[in-house]
């Protein structure tokens, strides 16, 4: 007969982590949760299917490869060159051509999409969550290493008549928030008034400190606080 196993150091302390997690849950209430009736009313499969028995393809070749709806509209588009934006039914120019993964809401308007974008001085990675008629948030790896996050206040949904009162696109609005990593390392958090200027920055210096600045609607520096350099 074998003789029973020591427990280990880290069986102990997951003993004793389960014991004290128990002796917690006694003298904590319970969470708010849905009863098991609510769950049985929600449940589609218990058994959902989640692996396939074999692979159709193992290598399938295409330009483009649209996603449908069981309404037939399409609602993701992989494609080696995505197709120009729809916005409020109404097809646009891209700004720059993008080879990626573009999303589409119910009615087939572009509301985000992730990809590369290939220009003269490198290849851009690029990701973009949309409001109706404009970016709302945006990642961007650019070809020099410069990082930027950004957050875009929701313009005001202007409708032109002569375009059958649709959405008009690209009014202006302001990047309420944006993080940067320059292409030299240098960071920076920058928040932005309505006018779309920068008012308050923090960052860290060339000199290694941190630093917040404060900044007039002209873009000159006003005030910093750098408790490190006036030490």
């Amino acid at each position: 007969m074998m003789p029973a196993a020591r427990p280990t150091v880290l069986g102990l302390g997951l003993l004793v982590l389960s014991t004290l997690s128990v002796s917690v849950a006694q003298t904590r209430p319970e969470p708010a949760r849905p009863s098991l009736e609510a769950l049985e009313r929600v449940i589609l499969d218990k058994t959902p299917e989640t692996r396939v028995e074999k692979v159709d393809h193992d290598r399938i070749t295409a330009r483009r490869i649209d996603i449908v709806g069981d309404d037939g509209v399409i609602r993701m588009t992989l494609a080696a060159d995505t197709p120009p934006p729809i916005i409020d039914g109404i097809q646009y120019q891209r700004a720059f051509g993008v080879s990626g993964l573009i999303l589409y809401d119910i009615d087939g308007n572009e509301r985000g999409g992730f990809g590369v974008a290939d220009a003269p001085g490198g290849t851009a990675a690029v990701l973009a969550l949309d409001h109706p008629a404009m970016d709302a948030i945006g990642w961007r790896v650019m070809p020099d290493g410069a990082v930027s996050f950004s957050i875009n206040q929701a313009p005001s949904l202007l409708r032109e008549p002569r375009l059958d009162d649709r959405l008009v696109p690209g009014v202006a609005t302001s990047t309420r928030i944006r993080l940067d990593v320059a292409a030299d390392g240098t960071p920076a958090v920058s928040l932005a008034d309505a006018d779309d200027r920068a008012r308050v920055r923090m960052t860290v210096t060339p000199e290694g400190y941190g630093a917040i600045e404060f900044l007039d609607a002209s873009g000159k520096v006003i005030h910093v606080l750098a408790p490190e350099r006036d030490l």
